[in-house]
């Protein structure tokens, strides 16, 4: 009855869910063509496929290092990745080109999941993160198809909200062959929602193995085109709504005492790339994009490329990750951290408490209360070069002593692919 009652309200807002997915589609040019697979129709693919979820550019991100030792040990399978957004199936795309097959995961509908699961037909499901999908899960167990949730994450947020649907996510976890969490705090909520105790190991964070971000190649580049020879610079990534007036005010602070600092800021969603630039604009800057190639003195550049975030955190001193001076639970700092770059982040960062905790222990992140205290610790950081490089080699250090989720991973799934 639960089931029947959840597919019931679905079907009534799918018009709406649909709705929503087309106007995202729209913007981001997704071809007519491929919205069917909102609703399970598609290419029919090879049976056997490994099939590996990440719902956005997050996910995406940490399942990067996954999908490649996956095509590299088992060459002869087909990858099947699919995503939520539009930005994910971005970042899929440039992160390998047609090397992976793409698809877009269809509702929760009971007819769609088994229209994508014919046409799929994968030998295993790797889900990454927390995607739990009462339809979706059902109908892999009724097909045969093993299925794990990796790298498992719960925040507070979620914990409470699947909470509240503790029987049907009981039935939904309980057709899962594991929950391969990143850490004990993640297998004790899944174990609470329900998950059997058999079903449930620590495994480690994915995000920890990938390699250096994508574009850091261009980071000497990017710099050199934006600020002059011995210019500091710092840079905002994933800031989200709210988190306009706090960044611009922090580089009012920073200049004053570093009046050449350049600011590289990066917006987490492609719609709000215009709105920062707008606001950088009115508050007096000399602000530029990163796609009409601005040259020098700039105040500002506003990164509006999807895809090589390593250019903009490798051309910079410090870094702030948004997300985290509005209740939005903050963003993924590993980033910044792998590329040995000092941490700085506002006080919500519940949806990365591990990753900030061992950050955090090393002396390679700070915690900030405001746009002010942010703006002082970004000048602090740029005028100390020694704690600049204390701060880097304890991000690094970290990194590398939480490496292994993916061999761990491969591992576990390797009786359903040899």
């Amino acid at each position: 009855m639960r089931h029947i009652s959840y597919s019931t309200l679905l079907r009534l807002a799918s018009p709406a869910l649909l709705a929503r997915l087309v106007r995202r589609a729209r913007a981001n040019a997704v071809p007519v063509a491929r919205w069917r697979e909102w609703l399970g129709a598609g290419e029919s693919l090879a049976p056997g496929a490994i099939w590996l979820h990440a719902a956005s550019v997050g996910e995406v991100e940490a399942a990067v290092p996954l999908a490649r030792a996956l095509r590299s040990r088992y060459p002869e399978r087909a990858l099947l990745m699919t995503t939520t957004t539009p930005e994910g199936a971005a970042r899929v795309e440039a992160a390998f080109g047609k090397d992976v097959q793409h698809a877009y995961l269809p509702l929760d509908l009971p007819g769609a999941v088994r229209r994508f699961l014919r046409r799929t037909r994968p030998a295993v499901a790797l889900i990454v993160e927390t995607e739990l999908w009462p339809n979706l899960y059902r109908a892999c167990e009724q097909a045969g198809i093993p299925l794990y949730v990796v790298s498992a994450r719960l925040s507070p947020r979620s914990l409470q909200r699947y909470r509240r649907l503790q029987p049907l996510v009981r039935e939904t976890l309980a057709r899962v062959e594991k929950v391969l969490a990143q850490d004990e705090s993640a297998a004790r909520g899944f174990r609470e929602l329900g998950a059997p105790n058999a079903h449930v190991q620590v495994m480690g964070n994915l995000k920890f193995d990938r390699a250096l971000p994508p574009g850091y190649e261009q980071a000497g580049e990017l710099r050199a085109s934006v600020a002059p020879e011995g210019a500091p610079v710092w840079v905002a990534v994933s800031t989200r709504e709210g988190e306009e007036e706090a960044v611009l005010e922090a580089h009012r602070v920073v200049r004053e005492s570093h009046p050449d600092a350049v600011l590289l800021w990066v917006p987490r969603h492609r719609d709000r790339f215009d709105m920062a630039f707008e606001a950088a604009r009115q508050a007096g800057f000399s602000v530029g994009r990163r796609t009409q190639c601005p040259g020098p003195p700039l105040d500002v550049l506003v990164g509006d490329t999807i895809g090589e975030i390593g250019a903009y955190l490798g051309a910079a001193d410090s870094a702030f990750v948004g997300g985290s001076l509005v209740p939005l639970g903050g963003q993924n700092v590993l980033e910044p951290a792998a590329l040995g770059l000092p941490v700085l982040v506002g006080p919500s960062t519940e949806h990365f408490t591990f990753a900030v905790e061992r950050l955090e222990g090393r002396g390679a992140l700070c915690c900030v209360q405001n746009a002010e205290a942010l703006g002082r610790a970004v000048a602090d950081l740029l005028g100390d070069p020694a704690c600049r490089k204390t701060m880097g080699d304890g991000a690094r250090a970290v990194i590398e002593d939480e490496r292994g989720a993916v061999e761990r991973v491969l591992a576990e799934v390797e009786t359903h692919l040899a």
